[in-house]
């Protein structure tokens, strides 16, 4: 039996083993976000330490990754140290190299983080593990209540958390202080990196760090643990918050789910921007500007009378359509203005895929399409279309409403020509009648499903924490 571990390393590796023998499974694949700053380099350290550890049978499978931003002068070097200490430690590092536009609105720093979350989101693990401790939380609570932050945000960092699409993102140390991951780096010599841009105080993160907080600690000793522990009181809030939204959210749904915009009118007005709040954080929104959610709400109260509002951010639209609300996640792909089909098995068409299966005795006549050219295009206008041989053609104009398709979606519809004959329309509307496939013979059903490449949600915490260090 090994002798216990004593301070500093026991508050550090008691800490780690507390947070991960809850949730790491045996045979699961854990990785730590490697800056090369202290924080990192202990929380990297201290855990392959614990990889033979009892909890999880010691099975679980270790690694790194570090970003590497090309910020920095210096960013090479930094990428070097990694490799070396994930050598000496016998840890798999890899390196993700990732563009961050320097003319973002948002500012440079939030560019970057955006840029590196996304790079975790691809991270082949099951966790991946961030070195984010008490004093960062604080400095984060600060820092969002002093840019006028909502319960939501001033909740600080949340110490677990799945990334849409990638692994459960955790911070492991965040209730411990700065001062334990000092104390435990210095008991074990550890040497590590340091970022330039950390002592430079234009930045307002930097500025609170370096100038604010130890100027606050001064004069109220506890600032740091306090700012923490309110960020526990917000997010027991916003959970209380949440519970409501759900509530409500089931007393406004309307057709196929969606917010039925006459009885979100219905709910107070601060019930009905906490709906709203819940169901943009759904979609994978950033937290709305509260002027913009207070205009939103305006258009959207206006609405019920008609109206049908567009409202856009860089994460998406709100658009209403027959008094019911569509969230539009990100800007989808623009379909091509028309394709030849040569028989191909599928047609990327924006944000679908547009898939053509051969059968018998459904779909569109292969013998009635033979011979003709066969393309798909976009809605020019004018169009007819005939769906029962019993009725005349109708216009496409009359078809689409009468289904209820979107207007913003009509004008990305596909539409199946062979010849100067339109013989099917996505969208539900199907195919022309002269063009159904008869039984036994060979036919052609055409589908419609969305590409992998669409563009995923965004997260909505993306531009609130910071760096890891």
């Amino acid at each position: 039996m090994s002798p216990p571990v004593q301070r500093p390393q026991a508050e550090v590796l008691a800490t780690l083993t507390t947070f991960l023998s809850s949730r790491l499974a045996a045979g699961q694949r854990l990785c730590v976000g490697l800056s090369g700053g202290r924080d990192s380099v202990v929380l990297l350290h201290a855990l392959a330490g614990l990889r033979a550890d009892a909890f999880a049978g010691g099975r679980w499978r270790l690694s790194a990754m570090h970003v590497e931003h090309g910020l920095s002068e210096h960013a090479a070097g930094w990428a070097a140290f990694c490799h070396e200490l994930c050598a000496r430690l016998a840890v798999p590092l890899c390196v993700v190299r990732v563009a961050v536009g320097r003319n973002d609105r948002a500012g440079l720093e939030a560019a970057a983080r955006r840029a590196r979350y996304a790079a975790f989101a691809d991270c082949p693990a099951d966790w991946l593990a961030l070195a984010h401790h008490r004093d960062d939380q604080a400095e984060t609570v600060l820092f969002r209540l002093l840019r006028g932050a909502g319960v939501a945000g001033a909740a600080g960092m949340r110490s677990a958390r799945l990334l849409p699409g990638g692994p459960q993102l955790i911070r492991p140390l965040l209730d411990l202080p700065r001062r334990a991951l000092a104390n435990y780096a210095a008991a074990h010599s550890l040497t590590w990196v340091e970022d330039e841009s950390n002592a430079d105080c234009r930045f307002r993160r930097n500025f609170l760090r370096r100038e604010v907080l130890p100027r606050l600690t001064a004069v109220f000793p506890g600032a740091a643990p306090a700012l923490a522990r309110a960020a526990t009181h917000f997010a027991e809030a916003q959970e209380l918050l949440d519970e409501v939204a759900r509530a409500d959210r089931q007393r406004v749904a309307g057709i196929g789910g969606r917010i039925d915009l006459a009885r979100l009118c219905s709910l107070s007005p601060a019930r009905a921007r906490n709906l709203l709040r819940c169901e943009l954080a759904a979609a994978g929104w950033r937290s709305p500007d509260a002027r913009w959610l207070a205009e939103a709400q305006r258009q959207l109260v206006g609405s019920a009378a008609g109206a049908q509002p567009c409202l856009k951010t860089e994460d998406g639209e709100l658009r209403v359509h027959r008094g019911l609300l569509y969230v539009l996640t990100g800007v989808a792909p623009a379909p091509p203005a028309a394709v030849r089909w040569e028989g191909q098995g599928q047609i990327a068409w924006g944000e679908r895929l547009i898939s053509f299966q051969s059968v018998v005795g459904g779909g569109l006549s292969r013998r009635r399409l033979s011979g003709l050219p066969v393309w798909l295009r976009l809605r020019q206008g004018g169009e007819h279309l005939q769906l029962d041989a019993r009725r005349p053609r109708r216009s496409l104009s009359k078809l689409l409403q009468e289904a209820g398709v979107p207007s913003w979606e009509r004008r990305r519809l596909p539409l199946l020509w062979a010849g100067d004959e339109l013989v099917w329309v996505g969208g539900g509307i199907g195919c022309a009648a002269a063009f159904v496939c008869a039984a036994g013979e060979d036919g052609l059903v055409i589908g419609e499903e969305a590409s992998a490449a669409s563009p995923p949600a965004a997260d909505g915490a993306l531009a609130s924490g910071p760096a890891h260090r």
